[in-house]
């Protein structure tokens, strides 16, 4: 019998078959030319009006306008401030919570349904709340990203902890460890690199709360600057610094990936 050829492309496109360094800079690269080119070749041969979209141009034209006249790099540090305020306020109290509920079943029993009640309310719906309780002020926006951030770290962090293998702690027991000892020693560490995934997901998320507590009630931050140029039907500013908020996330993506390997060498092994 005569073998069928595969072509390139199925060989390419195997399941689970890993990308080289190279080829996923490429890859990911050339989806960002091609958006970029189908952006401009609708602004600029008129398809779109300026008014609803401007062309990328156009956008970075206003994004400069915004460093050098509007003190955008001054919201930028403000927007990142409140990000990782509210982000390491709410990781303190939900890590060692999470672990709790995760190692103990009668912890877990006592938070489980409060905190799976609370993850599923809207960060959002607290600002009018935060806004009487707090005012208009830092506060308030850090307390959105918190509340955002800390019930979802808190549940993946019990399900990360409680999944452990059952081997890995009764070898423990046999060792004669005592419980605070497992605790320590073998679920924290066979934990932590997932642990570390979670919290860079929440991060990711904690973006999207921050720009939202900006929209009402503030006066600087790249989310201000959004709903200002709104007012003015600038989508320049606003398309920049939706951009610029994309690459701040994707740098510290980056950054947190990179932290990991190095922190936990032993769970890429």
């Amino acid at each position: 019998m005569t073998q069928l050829r595969s072509s390139p492309f199925s060989r390419i496109l195997r399941p689970l078959r890993p990308v080289s360094p190279f080829a996923r800079i490429v890859l990911g690269t050339s989806f960002f030319v091609i958006f970029v080119a189908f952006w401009g070749l609708i602004t600029y041969l008129g398809f779109v009006s300026p008014t609803f979209l401007a062309s990328p141009t156009t956008m970075l034209r206003e994004g400069w306008l915004l460093f050098t006249e509007y003190g955008f790099a001054k919201d930028i540090g403000m927007t990142v401030w409140r990000v990782l305020a509210g982000f390491l306020l709410a990781t303190l109290i939900a890590v060692p919570l999470g672990i709790s509920m995760g190692a103990y079943k009668p912890i877990e029993a006592f938070f489980e349904p409060f905190v799976s009640f609370c993850r599923y309310l809207p960060a959002s719906a607290f600002i009018p709340l935060l806004i009487l309780w707090t005012g208009i002020g830092e506060l308030q926006k850090i307390l959105v990203i918190f509340i955002g951030a800390v019930f979802q770290i808190t549940l993946m962090v019990a399900v990360i902890v409680g999944g452990a293998r059952c081997d890995l702690v009764e070898a423990a027991y046999t060792l004669g460890a005592r419980k605070h000892g497992i605790v320590r020693r073998v679920l924290i560490p066979g934990a932590a690199p997932e642990i570390a995934e979670a919290l860079r997901l929440v991060l990711g998320w904690a973006w999207t709360y921050v720009i939202v507590a900006e929209l009402i009630g503030a006066s600087s931050g790249i989310g201000h600057m959004i709903i200002e140029s709104q007012t003015l039907l600038n989508t320049g500013q606003i398309i920049f610094g939706i951009i610029v908020i994309g690459i701040i996330g994707l740098i510290s993506d980056l950054a947190f990936k990179y932290a990991n390997r190095r922190l936990f060498v032993w769970s890429t092994l």
